[in-house]
Formats: C-alpha cells, sequence, structure tokens
C-alpha cells in the first residue's frame, strides 16, 4: 500500500495540545487539525511542509484545540469543519474560557458540523468520522481505514483516557465511546490523540489501565 498521508504534530498553548497539520503528499493539499493557538508555530510548520491548507478541522470544542480557530480561518482564507454540533455551548464561550487560561481565542460556530459516519476529505485521503462523547458531548475521531490511522482528540491516550470532570463530560460515555467506536477499529490501527505520544489500538488494548 502507497502510504499517501503526512503529518507534522505541533505542541500548541500551555496545554500542549498536538495541533497536528495533515497532508496528503500526492496532491500536496492538506488541514490543520485543532489549532488551538500558537499560530505563528502553526504556519511555520505548513510553510515547512510545503502544502496548500484546504481547511481546518476540529475534534472538539475545549479551548486547547479550537481557541485560534476562528483566526487561523481569517489567515488562511479555509473554512472550518467539525466537531459534532453537541459541543456548541464550548464553541460559543472560547473567548471567555481563554481568558481564565491566558490564551487569546474568539467565540466560533464551524462551517459545517460533523455527524457520525459522514466523511471528510482531503487531497486523496477520505477520513470517516465516528462520534465520541465523553470527554465532551460533540468530540469526534477522524479515522482512514486504508491508510491505518486516526485522529482521536482528548478521546483516548496514549496509557490513559480524556478528563471527564469538564462541563458535559462522562467517565461511562468516554468508556463505551472507545469500547464501541475506537477498540474495533483494530490492533493495527495507530491514532494521534490531543496530548502526548501516538499510540496504536492493540497498545491501548493490551495496556491502558482504564480498559481492563
Amino acid at each position: 500500500m502507497t502510504t499517501r498521508a503526512r503529518a507534522a504534530i505541533v505542541p500548541v498553548t500551555p496545554f500542549q495540545q498536538n495541533c497536528t497539520v495533515l497532508w496528503c503528499e500526492a496532491t500536496k493539499t492538506g488541514v490543520v487539525v485543532d489549532p488551538g493557538g500558537d499560530l505563528d508555530r502553526i504556519e511555520a510548520a505548513i510553510a515547512e511542509a510545503g502544502i496548500a491548507v484546504e481547511g481546518i478541522w476540529l475534534t472538539h470544542g475545549h479551548i486547547d484545540h479550537a481557541g485560534g480557530a476562528a483566526e487561523m480561518k481569517e489567515r488562511l482564507g479555509v473554512p472550518i469543519i467539525g466537531p459534532h454540533r453537541d459541543d456548541l455551548f464550548l464553541l460559543e464561550r472560547l473567548a471567555e474560557t481563554g481568558r481564565g487560561y491566558g490564551i487569546p481565542a474568539r467565540d466560533m460556530v464551524p462551517d459545517r458540523w460533523l455527524d457520525e459516519g459522514e466523511t471528510v476529505s482531503v487531497g486523496e485521503l477520505t477520513l470517516e468520522i465516528l462520534h465520541c462523547p465523553g470527554h465532551s458531548p460533540g468530540s469526534v475521531a477522524y479515522v482512514d481505514r486504508s491508510q491505518g490511522f486516526a485522529l482521536v482528540g482528548d478521546v483516548l491516550f496514549r496509557g490513559s483516557i480524556g478528563r471527564t470532570d469538564l462541563p458535559g463530560g462522562d467517565y461511562d460515555t468516554l468508556i463505551r465511546s472507545i469500547t464501541e467506536k475506537l477498540l474495533p477499529l483494530g490492533d493495527d490501527l495507530a491514532f494521534v490523540c490531543g496530548h502526548g505520544p501516538t499510540s496504536t489500538i492493540g497498545h491501548e488494548r493490551a495496556t491502558n489501565p482504564f480498559l481492563r
């Protein structure tokens, strides 16, 4: 199989959130996933990759993932896609939340909400949407089965899971999202999470203490 997907991970904000610049190697077109802040650093990664960005994708509405989306949309002139509409209450309060954390942010509404089973594309890459509530009500994962990877936001981490003590979070719902949506993707599937190192479904199935 030819690997058409490439990615650069840019940790942003004081939370060291993994903003991912994802692109199709064949077409040199890409997207920015979760531009929480530090937009100059993200733009430097775009320039280094030598790609044309066609959109901004959000996994969920928390400040460290979505805080820079409105400004990045203006800088790049591209639409914002995702997350699921159940995170609207978070996106409408980004500016207020940002003030509490010292992160510049603007309230925003995406150009397109995402639902379970829909797809998004960039270049020759097509990713399926899984609605994975629990960390936030509107969290989504972007899955490319043909290339064997996913972007899961703060649903699942290497050795841990997303927080459930924030507004709209629920532990049982999160565990159900992981076990019913992510684990069936197969042990070989690699994923980029919202913070920390990447992992595989198989590694987490075997070692993650929250999934025992």
